[in-house]
């Protein structure tokens, strides 16, 4: 037995000590082509998987290289099915390529192997679109997308060797400094995410996902990009407050024009060299059986890069048109790959591979986000609720849970404890949200609040004006509220591992204090269960994740000093 940190599983874990010599060498050497799926205090649970490795082989990574590198670092000797699997899958990766075509508007599909060559001859959803020729197959250029998909289906991922096109020309630079006077550089992560995405310009380059902590500055890498790439770019958000902060960014830290810079929004169809345009607006159609008439947006103008922030959140419509548009740039910021719906694949396929993460911890261990401390608190269901619940069927159970009014007691606890914090309460439910706002005398911002209005109270929540504010899910993502130091979550939905990593997120932000993040359940429920689900994503990051229970009623009533 060798003394070294990784134990490779016959069933795909590598198991990491964190304690044993050459952790972290280990840790950055197998990253490439192992998913991190848990890293609390003491081993760090990676998994191989066929999307790690055919990320890893989208980056020149070989099966040999895996292998040597699994071999060199495990404890014990690999396991031969984790060899076999490694060759086998990794094998797959470039037996299938797309190249230019020798006519405009059509490419080539090379296959390798003859018996490949047959065996997707017998899959009828890509005959649909493939007309035999010597080696391979020519197909127009607009099915290159939906082919990618296929063949990533039938296991054998796509090299895709078509050279993107420019778009056209916008010179534009960072700032050395910001509009209000703040001097700023990229950190060496974000020009490594950069350089990561950018591949020196080579064919298969130029597309993917970058995969960055809530908080570790994905707009920065994003704007980096447009910069090194000088050309007109497209950039979807998640809502309206988040295009106004892309806006407000671009501003503030590039030498960007105002009248360079588009809005298309619900209220504004503005189309300019950068346009930043919400997935909501892209998806709206008169009727669930007609078109999407704002996807006009992109043959607008000749897109050079395509920006899909929260990439996770990509709606299906958007994965339609997306195979239609493999020729450009294509960009995928995200804090995490989890996606409710189980389509990385077509991450993977349509946006490209992921090209870069960091795990959360290790930069907070840089101070480059805040440190957290996570607390969850166990309430009772008061006796006066406890018969409904047993009648309730299995969601009225959960939604009885989540809205225990005990909670409120609870949630104004903490705050009378942390009267120096910023904090935001956050919840699933809007009754239960306007109960508690009334209860703190805060603001409510829930999906019916209009925009200006919203805008108006995250500025005075950023001044300091506003210490408390009581948000719905609306607030999860894209939210740019640097000093917020306390989260409260009082309702959830379901297990939503992803949910909960963007809640953390709110309060990442680099700060000079701590930051807390609060999980309020109610015991002995349908809610506990779902609870432990979502605090799988926290614990798996490497935070601990302290429970506390308070048996009834009463025991809230007394003073609350220090108890939280």
């Amino acid at each position: 037995m060798k003394n070294t940190p990784l134990i490779v599983q016959s069933d795909g874990s590598l198991l990491l000590d964190v304690h044993a010599e050459g952790f972290e060498e280990a840790r950055a050497d197998i990253s490439p082509f192992a998913e991190l799926e848990k890293s609390p205090e003491h081993i760090h649970t990676y998994r191989i998987t066929s999307l790690s490795l055919w990320n890893a082989s989208s980056a020149g990574i070989t099966g040999e290289k895996v292998l040597h590198t699994l071999e060199e670092w495990s404890r014990y000797e690999v396991p031969d099915n984790i060899s076999f699997l490694v060759k086998e899958t990794m094998a797959r990766f470039g037996v299938v390529t797309l190249v230019p075509g020798e006519k405009a508007g059509v490419f080539q599909l090379k296959v390798a192997e003859a018996a490949v060559r047959k065996e997707l001859e017998h899959n009828r959803k890509l005959t649909a679109y493939l007309t035999p020729e010597g080696d391979g197959y020519t197909l127009p250029l607009i099915h290159r997308g939906t082919v990618k998909q296929l063949l990533l289906e039938a296991g054998y991922p796509a090299d895709d060797r078509i050279p993107l096109t420019t778009g056209d020309p916008l010179s534009f630079s960072l700032r050395e400094e910001t509009l209000q006077g703040e001097a700023f550089s990229l950190r060496d992560y974000q020009e490594d995410a950069v350089r990561a995405f950018i591949g020196g310009g080579r064919p298969g380059t130029g597309y993917g996902v970058l995969v960055l902590p809530c908080g570790a500055g994905k707009t920065l890498v994003g704007m980096k990009v447009m910069e090194q790439l000088s050309t007109h770019t497209l950039i979807l958000a998640t809502n309206v407050t988040a295009v106004h902060q892309w806006i407000d960014e671009l501003l503030s830290r590039t030498t960007l024009k105002e009248e360079e810079i588009g809005e298309y929004t619900g209220s504004k169809k503005e189309i300019r060299p950068v346009t930043i345009a919400t997935y909501q607006v892209l998806t709206w159609r008169p009727d669930r059986e007609g078109d999407f008439p704002h996807f006009k947006i992109f043959s607008e103008r000749n897109w050079g890069l395509i920006i899909y922030d929260e990439v996770h959140l990509l709606p299906a419509p958007v994965f339609r048109i997306t195979a239609e548009i493999q020729g450009i740039h294509r960009l995928g910021l995200t804090a995490t790959l989890i996606r409710e719906d189980g389509k990385e694949g077509d991450v993977f396929s349509l946006v490209g591979p992921k090209r870069f993460d960091v795990p959360w911890k290790e930069l907070e261990s840089k101070g480059w986000i805040a440190e957290a401390y996570c607390r969850e608190i166990r309430v009772s269901l008061p006796e006066k609720l406890k018969i409904a619940y047993a009648l309730a069927d299995k969601r009225g159970k959960f939604r009885l849970a989540s809205e225990n009014p005990l909670k409120n007691l609870i949630a104004k606890h903490i705050i009378a404890n942390r009267r120096e914090d910023s904090i935001l309460v956050i919840g699933q439910y809007l009754d239960q949200l306007k109960s508690i706002a009334q209860e703190l005398k805060a603001p409510l911002i829930t999906g019916s609040t209009p925009n200006a209005r919203r805008e108006e109270i995250y500025s005075q929540f950023r001044r300091g004006k506003v210490p408390v504010l009581v948000v719905s899910k609306v607030a999860n993502y894209s939210i740019d509220l640097p000093d917020a130091s306390v989260a409260i979550q009082i309702s959830g939905t379901f297990g939503s591992r992803q949910e909960e990593a963007q809640r953390l997120g709110r309060i990442l932000r680099p700060k000079e204090k701590n930051s807390w993040f609060y999980s309020l359940t109610t015991r002995f429920s349908e809610e506990e269960h779902y609870a432990m689900k979502r605090q799988q994503f926290l614990t798996e990051q490497g935070y601990k994740y302290h429970i506390d229970v308070w048996e009834d009623s009463e025991d809230l009533e007394e003073p609350a000093e220090n108890r939280f």
